[in-house]
């Protein structure tokens, strides 16, 4: 039997975004409670109107916050399992990953598992607002925790300016990071590192929420010029109901031609 006293030895991914889901979830609270309260008192056009407003708000909020937070807390190995699957040609085991915007490690660690001889990097600039406990000690740890440790190693970096030669990795991972830079040349410069880092034959799998056209193109231009669009499904459509369009997620898997003989 588990002793509850002693700390768990599971993996702490964090929860993405912790102001944004923390904020949805009190805004859609208090428009449910207005609902509430405009239901039990008598019933006049304003109370009947402010209790539409209440249920208008509360169902969407309520909705996108929740599904964050379970998305981070219990469905982020799945979507890992999922992305890293989307792989040309499967895992040999010998890759030379790098995981951008790695966070706590959830993609890295998931890479790492796949890999024999291979290693794995993450690059991160640890940003809090971004993801709970952003720290590169508890991305260590959780690699620990997973059994990769000995295939992982974390750098504190810009993903703006990538620490590694041309032409160094075999797989490049983004999930969800690229968008953090709010600027449309920032994300363009990540981006063409990405493409510069790509060995020839190499693959990129980047899933994010918006900007996937800005992506393709700066990729396209930078010599990644296989490029296949996954859609999320499910995440997508609620994604695209909530943000009233402006965000959907999507996977772009891109392959770096061979180099010439």
């Amino acid at each position: 039997m588990e002793n509850p006293t002693q700390p768990s030895l599971r993996p702490d991914y964090g929860i993405d975004a912790p102001g944004v889901v923390r904020n949805l979830l009190v805004v859609g609270s208090v428009a449910l409670l207005m609902c509430v309260v405009c239901l039990v008192l008598p019933r006049t056009d304003w109370t009947h109107s402010l209790a539409r407003l209440g249920a208008q708000l509360a169902v969407p909020f309520l909705g996108m916050g929740g599904y964050m937070f379970y998305s981070s807390k219990y469905d982020k190995v799945r979507e890992r399992e999922w992305l890293l699957d989307l792989k040309p040609g499967g895992w040999r085991g010998d890759e030379t990953v790098l995981d951008v915007g790695c966070g706590l490690g959830v993609m890295l660690i998931g890479a790492a598992k796949r890999l024999t001889t291979g290693a794995a990097a993450g690059i991160d600039i640890w940003q809090t607002q971004d993801l709970s406990g952003n720290h590169p000690e508890r991305t260590l740890e959780n690699s620990r925790r997973e059994g990769v440790a000995d295939r992982v190693t974390v750098k504190t970096a810009d993903m703006r300016q990538i620490p590694f030669p041309d032409d160094h990795f075999d797989v490049i991972l983004s999930n969800a990071a690229i968008h953090n830079l709010y600027k449309v040349d920032e994300r363009a410069a990540a981006v063409r590192e990405i493409a510069r880092v790509l060995k020839p034959s190499g693959v990129c799998i980047l899933a994010d929420v918006r900007h996937e056209s800005q992506y393709a193109g700066v990729l396209r231009t930078n010599g990644v010029t296989d490029l296949q669009r996954r859609d999320t499904s499910i995440a997508s459509i609620l994604f695209a109901i909530i943000s009233l369009g402006r965000a959907r997620p999507f996977v772009l898997i891109g392959r770096k031609p061979p180099a010439s003989s």
